[in-house]
């Protein structure tokens, strides 16, 4: 095996925790822009134009894979966002001392890509949240109801579900574009390193 297709443990590691989060978030995300253009309200030839439309599954099957993905991606993201805890702690400890004057400015890249990934976090933790009280809240998940609940009305609840989620999908894509290069190397290595794996041990 050549030097240039040699990849440590940590990275594959990282690398199938990264994969982890980018299937059940695309599934995730793909249901849930089923659920925003294909809405339950409303009635065949009135105000929903896809009332009772079926795309490749029914809409109880969307909102298990909706469901499930979307714990999926949160289990995914915790055990990530554990194995970079200390990068969190030290990029937080940068920005502090930079916004207070206290330390080396940042280039503007550098600025972007933080402020891509916080936008990234906080929308994440906006959705999950909302998600996991919309599971377990009284009628089910998307059992949208307009009594107050905890905090918020449940309709509210739904909406910041809803946005967060389309805030994170941008987000996200943004990063994953800026990313890309290093999402096709590594991945090459991984499989590269999976092939030739069994060859080495015969």
């Amino acid at each position: 095996m050549s030097k240039s297709n040699v990849i440590s443990s940590q990275t594959r590691n990282n690398w199938l925790i990264d994969a982890a989060v980018f299937v059940s978030a695309l599934i995730a995300s793909l249901s849930g822009i089923y659920f925003l253009f294909l809405p339950s309200g409303g009635y065949q030839g009135g105000r929903n134009l896809w009332y009772g439309v079926t795309i490749l599954f029914d809409r109880h099957t969307w909102d298990d894979l909706h469901t499930w993905t979307g714990v999926a991606m949160i289990a995914a993201v915790v055990i990530h966002f554990a194995i970079h805890w200390k990068w969190v702690v030290s990029m937080v400890g940068r920005v502090a001392k930079e916004l207070t004057g206290q330390g080396a400015r940042m280039n503007a890249r550098g600025r972007f890509n933080v402020a891509l990934d916080a936008l990234v976090g906080i929308s994440f933790l906006l959705a999950a949240v909302s998600g996991v009280y919309l599971l377990f809240v009284p009628g089910g998940s998307r059992g949208v109801n307009a009594t107050t609940a905890f905090l918020f009305a449940n309709t509210t609840w739904d909406l910041i579900h809803t946005w967060s989620g389309v805030v994170m999908i941008i987000a996200a894509v943004i990063h994953f574009a800026i990313h890309w290069r290093w999402v096709i190397n590594v991945t090459k290595k991984v499989f590269v390193s999976l092939w030739l794996r069994p060859s080495l041990a015969s």
